[in-house]
């Protein structure tokens, strides 16, 4: 829920993506073309110029073990004048259970910067694997579902009178670069031909990112994922055979199995977001 006390400033001018990767660099570049200031993170070195030429403020910095003083002043020098903070770091990037260490210097970072809004990038992966709907506040943990990701949410929101957080947790990424004909493409007897994907397109994460920025939708946990949930079977060959690539083959499995179900209607009631690619299958030509 909101902070109904809290009068939103005017439009940021200045935006922080810390990691512009896959997802990071062309929202990056999106939020140039919309006309913000934006300052963006890289680990690698050689990717400083690609910022630099989108148009980006570059800045080298690496979270971790490793994280040093450079670092630490490099992460400062990124939230400098920053009014959001788009937090876009996965939890692959950590060790088991270090998700929420690693996070730790980026709040203490926003609250010594003035930051005022933090649009954490999260994933459904909060959720129990259970054959239900799954909405915001079903996120427990349990066997497949750790507590990292939750616990990482939780050290920055609420943080009323510092700043404002929005929790967005994306559905399985897929797009250019990441077409999902290859992930399951050739292999045999695979479990949960029946359960439901849940997956977002680049272009609708670019997209209502965005736009809770622009419409300032701050104070929120959303889920976000097409509204389309066709089995894993039925998207996955079709996936595969669009490519060109052998289908995959799933196991027989007992009536009634199937799996969890991500219901985003909080985030498209409360933001008005239009979705690009609510049809999955027809989404497969945008990859």
């Amino acid at each position: 829920m909101t902070d109904s006390s809290y009068s939103p400033r005017p439009t940021p001018t200045t935006v922080a993506v810390l990691g512009c990767g896959w997802l990071g660099l062309p929202l990056a570049k999106a939020l140039v073309a919309e006309g913000y200031a934006v300052n963006g993170s890289t680990t690698t070195p050689t990717h400083m110029l690609t910022l630099r030429d989108a148009g980006i403020r570059p800045y080298l910095l690496q979270l971790g073990p490793e994280f040093s003083q450079i670092d630490a002043d490099s992460l400062h020098a990124l939230l400098a004048g920053v009014d959001v903070l788009v937090l876009n770091v996965p939890p692959r990037a950590a060790a088991a259970g270090a998700y929420p260490a690693l996070l730790r210097p980026v709040g203490s970072a926003v609250a010594a910067a003035g930051v005022r809004h933090v649009l954490f990038v999260s994933s459904t992966g909060v959720y129990p694997n259970e054959n239900r709907i799954m909405r915001e506040s079903d996120a427990v943990s349990s066997p497949d579902a750790p507590m990292d990701l939750l616990r990482a949410e939780g050290q920055f929101t609420p943080r009323w009178g510092k700043w404002l957080t929005t929790v967005v947790r994306l559905g399985g990424l897929f797009g250019p670069d990441r077409p999902p004909g290859r992930f399951l493409a050739g292999r045999h007897d695979l479990p949960q031909g029946s359960a439901p994907v849940n997956l977002i397109h680049l272009d609708d994460c670019i997209g209502l990112l965005q736009h809770i920025i622009r419409e300032k939708a701050w104070g929120y946990t959303f889920n976000a994922c097409a509204s389309h949930h066709p089995s894993r079977s039925t998207f996955y060959t079709a996936a595969a055979v669009q490519m060109g690539l052998q289908a995959p083959t799933f196991q027989a499995e007992e009536t009634g199995q199937s799996g969890k179900t991500i219901d985003s209607t909080l985030l498209r009631e409360t933001t008005g977001y239009q979705f690009q690619h609510d049809d999955l299958l027809a989404a497969l030509a945008y990859c």
